[in-house]
């Protein structure tokens, strides 16, 4: 079989000595210091088989800082690996799954540096993912001298490491590979090779590269018998659905390590990379397997009928029984939506927040529900501001323009959160990017009033709207002044519209809720919005 690198001989002062191609260069543009707190890694990282449940079997997953990110793993500068978030696809009754990557690893030093308490854990029946080669590339024998010889063949190369003065013998990427399959072999369990998680790098025509890693894992899984997952192909294709500004923010502080959604879509990537194999082998496997599936709203899409979600908090989603209690506009949307040509979609959830809807993942299932066509109505507000590192975390930045910042919470996690206006331009680009058509709509006005005027928050919630609007062109009902408008002319003081208010001064009645439905159709036709049509005749 012809190698991807030939191997070159040539004479030197010291005798003869095997060349080989020039390893390649680090393209990733980042420094990990990883390696240099080894003996800090060790303890973060769980001690080899510790997470075994009985005699169940251990998922063991091998790789660099894109499986887990920084000595601790923990997400305190932002960035994430995927394996946090792998265990979320097998049932824990079943297996275990234990991150053993670390950052900055190559295949040849996590060889050398890693494997072994690992593959001594490794009991009959246990698998191991195996996807690592990010760092493969720089000095053979010098600095973190963690380059492999690129290619699959029998190559090898003699070195003495300078810093240290150890030799070493160094292998082609795949003669690595074929020593962990071994090596999970003769210890009875399984060994997966999965391709690279792919970089926020595009090729000559616009889309994502490919990493070459994956033609040499797919020749020696070939070779070796063994299943390929790729992970790269798989992640990459949905990046190039995704376009630049949501690919961005995939990753973080870097082109190469991503943030939690890069991590999160990476680990999905991988858990729909196994259950789709037709690898008979992989079967005991995908039977231990959960939560793959798309977590979706079940609609009516009879005749064709599209959908129109609504997103928010209390004011569109309450306990919306009692008639004499307190309601969500969006349990009366029925009252101004002809359900014969659009079914509703109630998808609104108390006391959330653009940040909580989305981290809980209620937005997600939202998303994965759209079909071209379709409408979301998105309306925030009411919980967005406050503290944004104590519970119930839940405020946003307060601000429309794009912002983030890495917080400490005060529950001893981390968590990058975003601006307001950053939370509703992702909402946004998520729904056109299905084909659907996002309208943005303001908060419902609260029953505080000042000189005979409602309350209007116009220079801070009405400005990042406005502000997000203007960035984004998206359609917008400013059911806040239109409500507010409505109030002033049909109350003049607070006594007076108690009664679209129930408890409180946020929350509405039915008399309200079926007001603050009243205005969004309103001002739904005087955009001469598409979703209008679909409005019952006045």
């Amino acid at each position: 079989m012809k190698r991807l690198f030939a191997l070159c001989m040539m004479a030197c002062a010291l005798g003869a000595q095997a060349q080989v191609a020039e390893a390649p260069k680090d393209v990733n543009g980042v420094v990990d210091n990883t390696p240099d707190s080894i003996a800090k890694a060790m303890t973060a990282r769980p001690v080899p088989g510790s997470s075994r449940k009985g005699n169940n079997p251990v998922l063991f997953l091998i790789g660099n800082s894109t499986m887990r990110t920084g000595t601790l793993g923990n997400g305190n500068n932002g960035q994430w690996g995927w394996g946090y978030y792998a265990h979320e696809y097998f049932n824990a009754d079943k297996i275990t799954v234990e991150n053993q990557a670390l950052g900055g690893m190559s295949s040849r030093t996590f060889y050398n540096k890693l494997w072994q308490p690992i593959k001594q854990a490794i009991r009959p029946g246990d698998w191991v993912i195996i996807s690592i080669g990010h760092n493969d590339n720089g000095p053979y024998d010098e600095g973190r001298a963690r380059a492999s010889i690129p290619g699959v063949g029998d190559d090898s190369l003699n070195v003495v490491i300078k810093e240290t003065g150890e030799h070493e013998t160094v292998y082609t990427y795949g003669g690595y590979m074929r020593k962990y399959i071994n090596d999970v072999r003769a210890q009875g369990g399984n060994p997966i090779l999965m391709s690279l998680t792919p970089r926020n790098a595009y090729d000559e025509n616009g889309k994502i590269v490919r990493k070459p890693h994956t033609q040499w894992l797919m020749q020696v899984a070939a070779e070796e018998g063994v299943p390929f997952i790729d992970l790269n192909e798989i992640s990459g294709r949905k990046l190039d659905s995704y376009g630049a500004w949501k690919t961005d923010y995939h990753f973080f502080l870097d082109k190469i390590h991503t943030s939690r959604f890069g991590a999160m879509m990476n680990a999905r990537s991988a858990a729909e990379g196994l259950m789709a194999s037709r690898n008979p082998a992989l079967n005991p496997l995908k039977a231990m397997m959960q939560n793959v599936e798309l977590n979706t709203w079940q609609v009516d899409r009879t005749d064709d009928k599209p959908v129109v979600f609504i997103t928010g908090d209390s004011t569109v989603k309450n306990a919306d029984k009692d008639k004499d209690g307190m309601w969500g506009w969006g349990a009366v949307a029925n009252t101004v939506f002809d359900e014969n040509k659009i079914s509703i979609v109630n998808a609104a959830k108390a006391g959330r927040s653009c940040r909580t809807y989305l981290n809980e993942g209620r937005w997600e299932q939202v998303y994965n529900s759209l079909q071209p066509g379709d409408f979301v109505l998105i309306q925030f507000g009411h919980n967005d501001t406050g503290a944004i590192d104590a519970p119930k975390y839940r405020a946003a930045i307060a601000t429309g323009k794009d912002s983030c910042h890495v917080y400490h919470l005060q529950n001893g996690s981390y968590e990058v959160v975003y601006s307001f206006g950053w939370y509703l331009k992702k909402f946004i680009q998520d729904v056109r990017e299905k084909g659907a058509t996002p309208i943005l709509v303001s908060l419902t006005p609260r029953n505080e009033w000042e000189s005979g005027k409602i309350e209007r928050r116009n220079d801070s919630y009405g400005a990042w709207y406005h502000q997000v609007v203007n960035e984004t062109g998206v359609e917008f009902v400013d059911l806040h002044n239109l409500a507010a408008d409505f109030y002033d002319q049909k109350c003049g003081s607070k006594a007076k519209a108690e009664k679209y208010f129930k408890q409180d001064h946020t929350h509405t009645s039915l008399l309200g809720a079926k007001t603050s439905a009243q205005c969004v159709a309103k001002g739904l036709r005087a955009n001469h919005s598409a979703l209008a049509k679909y409005l019952k005749k006045k």
